[in-house]
């Protein structure tokens, strides 16, 4: 079974300055993700502004980004997409190009009625990819299907041959463990709450997906260091640094932020898509001012140390 362990990064997607998609940045995006210890990509999701995207641009992001990665940085695609026919196209192409997983957020306009309805959707979607591990996206806050994701494991049991898990991109920790717990263990539960991965590791979780492992891995490499050492206190003191500039950054918009702190780190991301907006350079420079203020540029610049996370897959 997939076991995804350690930090994957949910990686912006580049653009030009009209907006359009550059490719010719995921090299340099990939270079500074191992450097600071990730070992995954979770390609066109939330953090890529994947529903700002053409499918012919997701289709493009996936194939750089399995062009780039190597044998060093596991590629998982996202799926997702408020049309069955166009999610199935979109995970048929990754299966093609070689994808270690895709994953796949609920629809999110015309939204299922009940649990059953989504493992329905889920069914088709993973249908079209049956060489491929599945993980179900769950980040009820964008897509409003906010169905307990135990309920779901139950519901897809036999109906999804190659679920292998979730991303859990929520707050609800109870439901997170149950998950965890379910058939001892059975499915591969990745944690998106970048801001409370202390708890999730408390919990028994093991890989995690989250949009700042792109500009702060050293960070959460040495949480996580210092909570499987047995050294709570200085876990606990690293998720405070975590929740202090996560603060900063959502209070200057999250997603536009962090494409600016991507250029302030070597990698120019470029601007956001609308209906987002790109800070200004005096918002720049009020967010810039309030990292240095909560220590981040210090905290996350030094070098990862070692964690282990499992064996690279095959």
């Amino acid at each position: 079974m997939t076991r995804f362990q350690g930090l994957i990064a949910a990686p912006f997607t580049p653009m030009n300055a009209q907006t359009g998609i550059d490719l010719s940045v995921v090299d340099r995006q990939a270079a500074l993700l191992l450097e600071s210890g990730v070992r995954g990509v979770f390609v066109g999701g939330t953090t890529g502004e994947c529903m700002s995207l053409t499918v012919e641009e997701r289709l493009a992001l996936a194939e750089r980004w399995k062009d780039v990665a190597g044998k060093d940085l596991a590629v998982l695609i996202h799926v997702g997409h408020a049309c069955l026919a166009e999610a199935r196209a979109l995970a048929a192409h990754a299966q093609k190009i070689g994808a270690r997983a895709i994953g796949m957020c609920g629809p999110f306009y015309l939204r299922p009625a009940c649990v059953e309805d989504l493992v329905d959707w889920c069914a088709s979607v993973a249908s079209a990819a049956p060489a491929v591990p599945f993980y179900y996206y769950h980040i009820p806050s964008v897509t409003h299907v906010g169905f307990p994701m135990a309920g779901f494991l139950k519901a897809a049991d036999g109906r999804i041959p190659t679920l292998a898990g979730i991303k859990f991109t929520h707050e609800d920790l109870l439901d997170f463990g149950r998950c965890l717990d379910y058939e001892g263990g059975r499915y591969d539960m990745l944690f998106g709450r970048d801001e409370i991965l202390l708890s999730a590791l408390a919990l028994g979780a093991r890989g995690a997906i989250g949009s700042t492992y792109n500009f702060a891995a050293p960070l959460f490499l040495r949480l996580w260091k210092a909570f499987d050492s047995g050294r709570r206190e200085e876990a606990a003191r690293g998720q405070r640094q975590v929740r202090d500039f996560v603060a900063v950054l959502l209070r200057f918009g999250g997603l536009p932020a962090g494409k600016v702190l991507m250029k302030r780190m070597g990698v120019d991301c470029g601007p956001v898509r609308p209906p987002l907006r790109s800070l200004r350079p005096e918002e720049e420079q009020q967010f810039f001012a309030e990292l240095e203020r909560v220590g981040f540029f210090e905290a996350a610049s030094l070098r990862p140390e070692k964690v282990d996370q499992g064996a690279p897959l095959p």
